[in-house]
């Protein structure tokens, strides 16, 4: 273990917490934002595991009680040991948590049954002379998803990364040494592209459906389906046509070209035959679990839906217990994100969340309204980094955000408030754990920690980009 990993994050967070308590935020609250520090630097330079940096940053802060205010103290039924462990296990009751999860155990099933790598074939037989081509399909596949399927992590990681994660192989490219090969370009394209589509659509991610109904509660501004989409589809239009190109670009497989592997992939193909029984059976549980999670919201939960279809591969043998106990990459998917959940969680019940946004409002008083309109979309957009959860975002951050907009003199309302709606989606590229499919393409291994951050500050920075730079005139012209 290198000493600097361990020194960048212990002295960071004892620089803040010894610094006094900026005026209006409380010292605990302080406090605790150096622990979130702490650990986010820990993600960055890993000292440990990713899943072990979280736990020890969640268990410290319990233990110290930082999440708890000095009114809550002050309550006679206030039992610290007990609220403090609930606190730190509230995590694992997070929805989306046991959705990754079960999104990793059904991939087993894939694998197991033959059919990830029957699709993958398929695809490499028909698109696979060009690696470009693989990313582009791999885009349209979550682009087709994308309106019907609210939950990012059902679409991405539930049904798009265990048919893809089958196709690296077929060309030799594993996690480390050889994942630059093929698979580190297939999995950015994957997991940035959900990201572009959770913008496009307002059925494309669910926090986008809470967002609309916050804004109209706030301002009487409502948005449709079909002005979400006009609004945005200059810019998702933009973006997905060169997505798989510009990764193609900066983040090149080294294997670019390869008609042997198409033609090997069509005798493989043959070789395996028809359908199987196994497959069968795997392939009504991928399309029930895809229907449910596209019609089936309003009687069952989409973490619900993965929870079945995890009980259905263990009773028909399909997928062992023991080969459930086995996957570690899963456990620790199920470990890491839970913690950081209540982590950034912790940041809106301490108060620091709603400090910064005023902090950052008041510095805004008296500047034009759309220099104000742009820098309240940025600080929205960067403030994520700070949140493991988008519903989070969205509940925590908009609200402040939309205060301090709507009593701006001349501010463009409706432009302002779709932009806030629109930078959802796409800021779930910036961070291993910003959105839900985010720690499966990360715990993949085809991406190295440090690529995984620098590409995610590089999307980030482009889709934030082409928003303002794109999004704002086109709003400006057709909406305002």
């Amino acid at each position: 273990m290198s000493a600097w990993r361990v020194a960048v994050p212990l002295v960071a967070g004892a620089a803040i917490a010894l610094t006094p308590a900026p005026s209006g935020l409380t010292t605990e609250a302080w406090r605790y934002f150096a622990v979130f520090l702490a650990v986010i630097l820990g993600l960055i330079t890993e000292p440990l595991p990713a899943a072990a940096v979280g736990l020890i940053g969640l268990t410290f802060a319990a233990v110290s009680g930082l999440p708890f205010t000095a009114a809550q103290r002050a309550d006679p039924g206030f039992r610290l040991p007990a609220e403090a462990l609930k606190w730190a296990l509230a995590g694992f009751t997070n929805p989306t948590v046991w959705l990754i999860f079960g999104a990793l155990v059904a991939s087993m099933g894939y694998e197991k049954t033959g059919l990830g790598r029957r699709l993958a074939l398929f695809l490499v037989n028909h698109l696979g002379r060009r690696t470009l081509g693989l990313g582009y399909a791999v885009a349209l596949a979550d682009l087709v998803l994308a309106p019907v399927t609210p939950s990012n992590s059902a679409r991405s990681a539930g049904t798009i990364y265990p048919i893809i994660r089958n196709i690296p192989e077929l060309y030799g490219s594993r996690p480390g040494p050889t994942a630059r090969r093929l698979g580190a370009y297939l999995m950015w394209v994957a997991f940035a592209t959900t990201s572009v589509t959770s913008s496009m659509f307002l059925t494309g991610l669910a926090p986008n459906l809470l967002a609309a109904g916050m804004v109209k509660a706030s301002t009487g501004i409502e948005i449709s389906w079909t002005q979400w989409l006009t609004g945005f589809l200059p810019v998702g239009v933009l973006l997905m046509l060169v997505l798989p190109y510009v990764v193609y670009r900066i983040y090149p497989p080294e294997i670019r070209a390869s008609e042997d592997v198409r033609a090997w992939a069509g005798a493989e193909l043959g070789r395996m035959g028809p359908f199987s029984g196994r497959e069968a059976v795997m392939a009504l549980l991928g399309v029930s679990a895809l229907t449910l999670w596209v019609f089936g919201s309003s009687f069952i939960d989409p973490a619900m839906v993965a929870l079945v279809i995890i009980s259905v591969t263990l009773a028909t043998r399909i997928v062992e217990w023991d080969e459930v106990l086995a996957n570690g990459p899963a456990w620790n998917v199920l470990a890491w994100f839970a913690t950081l959940v209540v982590l950034a969680d912790g940041l809106n019940k301490v108060g620091f969340i709603g400090w910064f946004g005023k902090a950052a409002g008041a510095h805004l008083a008296g500047a034009p309204p759309m220099v104000v309109m742009i820098a309240l979309v940025v600080l929205f957009f960067l403030v994520h980094y700070m949140f493991a959860s988008l519903t989070a975002h969205a509940t925590a951050v908009l609200p402040v955000v939309l205060a301090i907009g709507t009593q701006v003199p001349a501010m463009p309302l409706r432009p302002f408030v779709m932009l806030l709606c629109y930078s959802l989606g796409i800021m779930g590229v910036i961070t291993p754990y910003a959105t839900g499919p985010a720690p499966v393409y990360f715990a993949s291994g085809f991406i190295e920690r440090r690529d995984f951050w620098r590409l995610g500050l590089f999307f980030g920075l482009l889709y934030l980009g082409a928003l303002l730079l794109i999004g704002v005139p086109w709003l400006m012209a057709t909406v305002s």
